[in-house]
């Protein structure tokens, strides 16, 4: 063995260099120590040995998964089949009524004029607020309560009851996309409502509750003049129609026809790029009336006086140029203002002079005095003799003024009024009463009574006269004086202008023409025209007719106009008072034209029930006619003519 030592291999298991002496030995508990028996196991039973888990074929569930998968994206074929190809027009249709909104262009409503051209009735800007009921929605605004929120800040504005606005914005039909929340707005009204609108969208964190308001272009209907020609205008309605007068009567011609505009919109903005359609509005036509709004406003003025000073109910002035029928003025007192409803009598609100009937009294005396000299059963000069009382039928007739025996001429008849004479002279029509009834019931007819004035007007009455076979006792010689019947205003001075145009009736007319919305202009129909009595009876009749206002002993003397002469007739009849059906007041009234022997204007005036001073036709409506005649003799220029008057005789020596 060499003297190197060979390095001692470590084997495992085999013991560890020599310890020192004296040292310990130590043991760590439960674990044996080099050398030691392994420690037996405890006796027992063994416990079972667990089989190995064996994972099973994923082919099945594959299949399941695949299976799944399949059926998900055939539905989802089977569904895109059907949205593109078989419902594609339908879902097409959907999706742009979705997308595409709507809007009315409201046709501007045509003006109504006088016959110079001055406008009595306009059209201004307005707007009608309206709403998207979808846009106020909670999955759209992200609130629960957006109508509420938008119906209390719009309420106020608009002057509307926020309950009926909440209605509006939340309709019992879900796919509702337009509510109408207001009409015929002021441009002041829709720009509070846009500023409010901006302020919204401006606030972040808030919902913009007013995003689903819009506004579509509108007219508001503006009276200029007030309440000038109210009852001849008429008014418009909230909804765009005529409630009364020529805007009703001319309706469809001032309304024109509506366009309409179609255009995308999202988050209530329209989409530029998407394009739109329009269908623009064709405006309405001009409506040129024969009224002179001067003249119209002297007669209203004075008018109204009158019935405010005798305290009376009603009153009427009616103009009318005796050689066309055109009507230049007919005003009514009271009135109202078409501009503002609100404060209007509803009473006030028609036309009375076309829509009262009442007994006009002495002023019919004019066609039985026609009557009788175109039947030659008299002249101006035939004496008759007037008692302090007639006893006719079952009446005792008597005039308004007490007298004794008078001796007057047929012309001193008319001049005075008088009931009596007026009866004895018409009972010479006939050689029988009955005939006599026929003969004036002709006349009556033929001067436009019972029958309407061929206006066609709303509302308005063709009075009422009844067959002369249907007279009662009474109204045999009651309506030879203008009781019995019924007209109204404007029939009362077509008799008048009838006599001053030869005695040819040329029916009252109010239109002149139409002015369409290319410009131009189309005369109204020629009115009809009616041969009622001959030239030379209707010129004797007018000369009769001056006696009343020249001849001291007339009734119509206040009608007096120096310079010209004047031809006319006072009227005091008992008044049937509507609301009791009896004779309550008194119908003052006076009708004329002027100049006599020339006429151009002829002016009629009536006043009901006037309850303060004097209620005779001459003393309060003699004023009123010479008040107008005088102002539309110098609007129309008519000079005097310059003759002299006839002066018939009034009374006779016997």
């Amino acid at each position: 063995m060499s003297d190197r030592q060979t390095p001692r291999r470590r084997v495992p298991g085999a013991a560890g260099p020599p310890r020192p002496r004296g040292a310990a030995t130590r043991r760590q508990p439960g674990r044996p120590g080099p050398g030691a028996r392994p420690a037996r196991r405890p006796s027992g039973p063994r416990t079972p040995s667990r089989p190995a888990f064996r994972l099973g074929s994923p082919r099945p569930r594959l299949r399941l998964v695949g299976l799944a998968f399949t059926l998900v994206l055939s539905a989802f074929v089977v569904r895109l089949l059907q949205v593109q190809a078989v419902d594609a027009s339908t879902y097409t249709a959907k999706a742009e009524q979705n997308r595409y909104v709507v809007h009315t262009l409201a046709a501007e409503r045509g003006r109504i004029t006088d016959r110079s051209g001055v406008a009595l009735a306009v059209s201004e800007d307005a707007y009608d607020i309206t709403a998207d009921p979808m846009m106020f929605q909670p999955e759209q605004l992200k609130v629960s309560d957006g109508p509420e929120q938008a119906a209390a800040l719009l309420a106020p504005i608009l002057n509307e009851d926020q309950a009926t606005l909440v209605k509006k914005l939340r309709p019992a039909d879900k796919e509702s996309r337009y509510a109408r929340l207001a009409t015929r707005q002021t441009p002041q009204v829709w720009k509070q409502i846009k500023d409010l609108k901006a302020a919204l969208a401006k606030k972040s964190g808030t919902a913009n509750v007013l995003a689903g308001v819009f506004a579509d272009p509108s007219s508001q209907r503006v009276y200029p003049n007030g309440d000038l020609a109210a009852g001849i205008l008429g008014w418009v309605n909230s909804e765009g129609k005529g409630g009364g007068g020529i805007e009703q009567q001319l309706n469809k011609q001032l309304t024109g026809k509506d366009g309409k505009i179609r255009y995308a919109q999202s988050g209530g903005r329209e989409v530029p790029t998407a394009g739109s359609t329009e269908t623009p509005a064709v405006s309405g036509s001009d409506i040129e009336l024969t009224i002179d709004r001067d003249i119209q406003w002297a007669a209203q003025n004075a008018i109204s006086q009158q019935v405010k000073k005798s305290k009376a109910d009603r009153g009427y002035v009616v103009v009318q140029d005796t050689r066309t029928g055109q009507i230049l003025a007919m005003a009514n007192s009271p009135g109202f203002d078409p501009n503002d409803l609100s404060k209007a009598n509803s009473a006030a609100m028609g036309n009375a002079a076309l829509q009262d009937a009442y007994e006009p009294g002495s002023t019919a005396k004019v066609m039985s005095m026609a009557a009788v000299l175109e039947e030659n059963a008299a002249t101006p000069l035939t004496h008759v003799v007037v008692p302090n009382r007639l006893h006719r039928g079952d009446r005792l007739f008597q005039d308004d003024v007490d007298h004794a025996t008078w001796h007057l001429t047929l012309n001193g008849v008319l001049a005075k009024s008088s009931n009596i004479g007026t009866i004895l002279a018409t009972g010479q029509l006939g050689k029988t009463q009955s005939a006599a009834n026929d003969t004036l019931y002709s006349y009556l007819r033929k001067f436009g009574i019972g029958r309407s004035t061929g206006l066609g007007f709303p509302g308005e009455t063709p009075g009422i006269l009844a067959p002369a076979a249907k007279w009662s006792t009474s109204q045999q010689y009651t309506i030879p004086f203008g009781q019995g019947f019924s007209i109204n205003a404007v029939q009362a001075a077509s008799v008048y202008s009838t006599i001053a145009n030869g005695g040819v009736r040329v029916a009252p007319t109010l239109v002149r023409g139409t002015k369409g919305a290319d410009g131009r202009f189309t005369p109204a129909p020629q009115p009809e025209k009616t041969r009622v009595v001959s030239d030379k009876t209707a010129r004797t009749v007018a000369q009769m007719l001056e006696s009343v206002v020249d001849d001291e002993q007339g009734t119509g003397i206040k009608a007096r106009i120096p310079g010209y002469r004047v031809a006319g007739k006072t009227g005091t009849a008992n008044r049937v008072d509507p609301a009791t059906g009896r004779y309550h007041g008194y119908t003052s009234s006076f009708a004329g034209f002027a100049p006599a022997d020339k006429p151009r204007v002829t002016v009629y005036c009536a006043i009901q029930n006037a309850t303060s001073g004097s209620y005779f036709g001459g003393q309060i409506c003699g004023p009123v006619y010479k008040q107008v005649m005088e102002f539309a003799l110098k609007t129309l220029q008519v000079p005097p003519t310059g003759a002299k008057p006839a002066n018939l005789p009034v009374t006779y020596q016997p």
